[in-house]
């Protein structure tokens, strides 16, 4: 019995507990919240897509998932999706900043619009930051929680995306690692995933790339290609308790890109 026990908990990896996950009504986001609700989480979606959103609900189920809308760069609805998720399950025991923005790719800078630059990192950074602080604001009492932030192979190396994206994710591991000492003393542990490229819509958008284009994509590990599912996977892992003392971590879902360089030495595949 004991056995059997243990093989489910296993199985549901997030078992009773509540998740609230930005950027959920499509991508990335509407993998995760799948997933979460699969291992036997609650789901809180947060979004401004409140069409999909709404749709995602009821494919999941709303015994399973609540659709809220979302504006991560605005303090109130933040706010309000972390009281509404409280509201309605008595908790929060997760939280994933995923939502996220990408500008028009421009890679001189003299091109580059200070307007649009601020727009992203009011998305990708600010949008983190309230996550975090409403989040905590109801993790604490408990002295308990997971807060994982999704970043990007541009959250540490140079050259992959634009100045405001890359400058958003390098300031993600830097809000991270100070959010988790700040936190850690309340048993909430803060953490990031940074995935490679995803041919996801997104992706494929900011890049230009087609099917064929997405399959021709540089990888360490020759015949495969991340899939949403494998981010997925990561952030479960994250979110769970299998990884209880883990804290202020960037895990890189990148096959090795980030640590690896092709071009010279005696593995060059140049």
């Amino acid at each position: 019995m004991q056995e059997f026990e243990l093989l489910c908990k296993f199985l549901l990896r997030l078992e009773g507990k509540v998740v609230l996950i930005t950027g959920g009504a499509r991508g990335l986001g509407e993998c995760m919240a799948r997933m979460f609700c699969k291992h036997g989480a609650k789901v809180v979606i947060a979004d401004i897509r409140d069409q999909q959103g709404l749709a995602l609900q009821d494919t999941i189920g709303v015994q399973f998932a609540t659709y809220v809308h979302c504006d991560v760069t605005k303090e109130d609805d933040v706010e309000n999706a972390v009281n509404i998720a409280v509201s309605k399950y008595q908790k929060l025991d997760i939280i994933v900043n995923n939502a996220m923005q990408i500008d028009d790719a421009t890679p001189s800078i003299l091109d580059n619009d200070v307007s649009e630059f601020e727009r992203v990192l009011r998305v990708n950074l600010t949008g983190p930051f309230l996550g975090i602080k409403h989040a905590a604001r109801v993790m604490i009492p408990e002295k308990k929680g997971s807060i994982v932030n999704v970043g990007s192979v541009c959250s540490s190396i140079g050259g992959v995306a634009t100045h405001a994206y890359t400058s958003s994710k390098h300031g993600l591991i830097g809000l991270t690692k100070n959010a988790a000492a700040d936190l850690g003393k309340f048993g909430i542990r803060v953490n990031c995933l940074s995935p490679y490229f995803i041919a996801n819509d997104a992706g494929k958008e900011f890049f230009k790339l087609d099917e064929e284009g997405c399959l021709k994509v540089y990888s360490n590990l020759k015949g495969v290609h991340l899939m949403e599912e494998d981010v997925a996977q990561a952030a479960l892992y994250l979110a769970s308790d299998e990884s209880k003392y883990i804290s202020g971590h960037n895990l890189a879902v990148d096959g090795g890109f980030t640590t690896i360089n092709p071009i010279f030495g005696v593995f060059s595949q140049s």
